[in-house]
């Protein structure tokens, strides 16, 4: 993990709880749905491995982070597993994609 941004507080975690929605990878899909969702009034926190994407979100997005979503324990950590919904929007790595959804379904997340 390289940066986190957060300004909202609640549950441990980065302040998740279970109607935050989680957003991983932040192309052009996942930073158009994240900034969509706060626009509406949502929980979201996101995530991406490229610290230059993270640092251009940070003013715009409650919850950012650079971190490796391959890692379980990184999930954990974040307390993704905490959370009821996960959208995977890794759309350059499909490795990354499938291995990040494989793990969060070991997680038990609802709706992915």
């Amino acid at each position: 993990m390289a940066r986190t941004s957060t300004r909202s507080s609640g549950r441990s975690h980065a302040g998740l709880d279970d109607e935050t929605v989680v957003v991983i990878g932040l192309g052009r899909f996942g930073g158009a749905l994240a900034l969509e969702l706060v626009a509406l009034g949502g929980n979201v926190m996101a995530i991406d491995t490229n610290p230059k994407i993270v640092q251009a979100f940070a003013n715009r997005l409650p919850h950012v982070v650079a971190a490796d979503t391959t890692d379980i324990e990184v999930l954990r950590q974040l307390g993704v597993a905490d959370v009821d919904r996960v959208v995977v929007a890794i759309g350059t790595d499909i490795e990354a994609s499938l291995m990040t959804t494989s793990l969060l379904v070991d997680l038990d997340i609802p709706d992915i």
